[in-house]
């Protein structure tokens, strides 16, 4: 599989490379559709894992349908499993404001509603940095972000079928037909207008869109 190569965005955001023996970390965010910043993710060299989820909410070990069907408080997020010393925490949050429009406080491209809010859920380690690269990526946008920086919550994961959904060879009833759920991701990240928005606020700086 393709992996993202952190070179470019480290030398124009004057990051560092983290050295030294460390165990995986993790990072959870919340980009909207969890599908597709689960998709962007397993493209990092450096991430070992990205697992979709929820988190933030009041309901302990929610279903998609309650989260997306009643207000439970959840967001839907991707939690992260990274190794440190191929990329750093500030690299992926760098990256995470540039897969996602930053500037809406009502959800993402065509989903809307609560749980398809952005937030980033830091660690007391990763606060401070979240709030740099935060701060970073306003001034490059040179608009006000709304993107919430919280503290760490439970992390539930989603059910299986939202596990790998963009590469996944399973067929399922859609709206087109029977489709292959890979074939189902594509048709629906296009139709959401994802990338188109994506490109159009960060431009070359775009993380993943294309």
């Amino acid at each position: 599989m393709f992996k993202f190569n952190l070179t470019a965005l480290t030398v124009v955001l004057g990051l560092t490379l983290p050295l030294g023996a460390s165990q995986a970390e993790t990072l959870t965010v919340a980009g909207g559709c969890f599908w597709c910043v689960e998709a962007d993710f397993e493209q990092v060299d450096g991430v070992s894992e990205v697992v979709s989820g929820f988190a933030g909410g009041r309901t302990e070990n929610p279903t998609y349908k309650q989260v997306t069907g009643s207000d439970t408080g959840h967001y839907e997020v991707v939690e992260i499993t990274f190794d440190p010393e191929i990329v750093s925490a500030d690299q992926l949050l760098s990256l995470f404001f540039r897969s996602i429009d930053p500037t809406d406080a009502n959800g993402q491209f065509c989903d809307r509603g609560n749980s398809y809010r952005t937030a980033i859920f830091a660690t007391p380690e990763q606060t401070d940095a979240a709030k740099g690269v935060r701060a970073q990526a306003e001034a490059e946008l040179g608009q006000d972000i709304v993107t919430p920086i919280l503290p760490a919550a439970t992390f539930y994961p989603a059910e299986d079928y939202h596990q790998d959904y963009y590469k996944s060879s399973d067929r399922i009833f859609t709206r087109f037909g029977i489709r292959r759920k890979s074939d189902a991701y594509k048709r629906y990240r296009t139709a959401c207008g994802r990338d188109q928005r994506v490109l159009e606020l960060w431009g070359d700086a775009a993380a993943f869109a294309k």
